[in-house]
């Protein structure tokens, strides 16, 4: 599953806001990669007041970060689709200056993921691990795809 945390400096996401990131960031996710819009999860953060700093010094500008883990095995054309469409969408959804925004991807071989209880397949063979799921999880899970 790949793991998106979202952390905002500096300025505050509205709860719609985080709506949209979140449904934006699966679903660039999605068709990028081809995964399942269930295996996309994210996680939101906030820094704390005079705690983020660059070059020794205290930022004050909005500044969102974006810390994506994702199965190992993908092209680099597809990893760079997918850093490239995230931070547009970040740009869009948070009304801030791409010069504001950091995107992070960080390859994990499936067989270190264990996601709903089962260890993940290689990229590409998603069918393949949801077949082996109980009928109450594929269940559950094709209720979140969209």
């Amino acid at each position: 599953m790949p793991t998106y945390t979202v952390t905002n400096s500096n300025f505050n996401l509205s709860p719609k806001q985080q709506k949209n990131l979140a449904e934006g960031i699966t679903k660039v996710h999605n068709q990028v990669t081809g995964a399942n819009t269930y295996f996309a999860q994210v996680i939101f953060n906030k820094t704390k007041k005079n705690n983020h700093f660059m070059g020794g010094k205290k930022v004050k500008e909005p500044s969102l970060f974006l810390l994506g883990q994702i199965r190992a095995g993908r092209s680099k054309e597809v990893k760079d689709r997918l850093i490239s469409d995230l931070k547009d969408i970040l740009a869009k959804k948070s009304k801030l200056d791409e010069t504001q925004i950091w995107v992070y991807i960080i390859d994990l071989p499936p067989s270190q993921m264990i996601e709903y209880g089962a260890v993940l397949q290689e990229s590409g063979k998603e069918s393949e691990w949801f077949t082996n799921l109980s009928p109450k999880l594929k269940n559950k899970l094709s209720k979140i795809e969209k």
